[in-house]
């Protein structure tokens, strides 16, 4: 089988060699001994930012929500939801929200994952049931993690399907906002945003090199979580990625630190607990 002509331009079809290899810049060698398609689909995937404007074909999105709906869910209480955007100019108020961002207004669809508590309290109403439990952080978490669990099951859906995703997190700048524009009630919070659709041929997006497993696979006992060497190769393994990219370089850890310096560089969520206050979660 040739090789990909660069190492994050690796696909489902290459192999587990050329995909570890893309995945940790390593020589393959860490390769798993059992392999099959659901793994190569998980390995090969990489965000998509650049979408045809092919729509979906009927029945899609519920085919991705049944997937979504097969994940696991916390004590079965099923704590989340989905809107799926499709219409311009709300994907265009909503793309306002994360600071512009062009592929929201590409992809035929954009999915918003909620964390969703509202069901739980219109059923302890109708049922004349206390539901204090409902304003306490834990079942938020719980809304949250099912919302996460859910989105990826339907990320994996897609990409088999030949669809191409990325997850839109700023859309959390403005949770008041996006909750007024998709009508939301109290106790439902947008988690994230998930674009939807074909990928644009002609613009290439790679598999994005990950932390080394020995970073974050501990035995036992929580072990080396930070080591600068690893880091290093890290780093120049996202510059590697970058370079291949086009895309401006800059180390993985200047990023990251950049990133958590401050609330200024929280682009708006440090208020996100007040942000959860006008939502109508209670957080004890």
């Amino acid at each position: 089988m040739p090789k990909p002509a660069t190492l994050s331009e690796a696909t489902a079809q290459d192999g587990p060699d050329a995909l570890i290899t893309a995945r940790y810049r390593t020589d393959g060698s860490a390769s798993p001994r059992d392999w099959n398609d659901v793994l190569a689909t998980l390995l090969a995937h990489r965000s998509i930012r650049a979408y045809k404007p092919d729509p979906l074909p009927a029945g899609t999105i519920e085919t991705l929500v049944a997937a979504a709906q097969s994940a696991a869910s916390s004590s079965n209480l099923q704590s989340w939801s989905v809107v799926a955007v499709s219409d311009p100019a709300r994907k265009t108020r909503l793309a306002e929200v994360t600071g512009g961002q062009k592929h929201i207004l590409q992809a035929p669809v954009l999915l918003v994952w909620l964390a969703d508590l509202n069901r739980l309290n219109a059923l302890g109403e109708d049922r004349q049931h206390q539901v204090e439990a409902l304003d306490y952080l834990e079942t938020l978490f719980v809304g949250i993690i099912d919302a996460a669990l859910a989105a990826q099951n339907a990320v994996i859906a897609a990409e088999s399907l030949g669809l191409g995703t990325v997850y839109i997190g700023a859309l959390r700048n403005d949770p008041e906002r996006v909750a007024a524009e998709l009508n939301l009630p109290p106790k439902v919070l947008p988690v994230f945003g998930l674009c939807l659709g074909y990928p644009d041929p002609q613009v290439v997006s790679g598999i994005k090199p990950r932390l080394a497993p020995s970073l974050v696979l501990h035995q036992e006992t929580y072990g080396a979580g930070y080591e600068a060497t690893a880091v290093d190769a890290y780093d120049a393994a996202i510059q590697g990625f970058q370079d291949e990219q086009g895309i401006p370089q800059m180390p993985w850890s200047r990023q990251a630190l950049n990133r958590v310096a401050g609330p200024q560089s929280l682009s708006g969520r440090d208020r996100i607990r007040d942000a959860l206050a006008g939502l109508g979660f209670v957080l004890r």
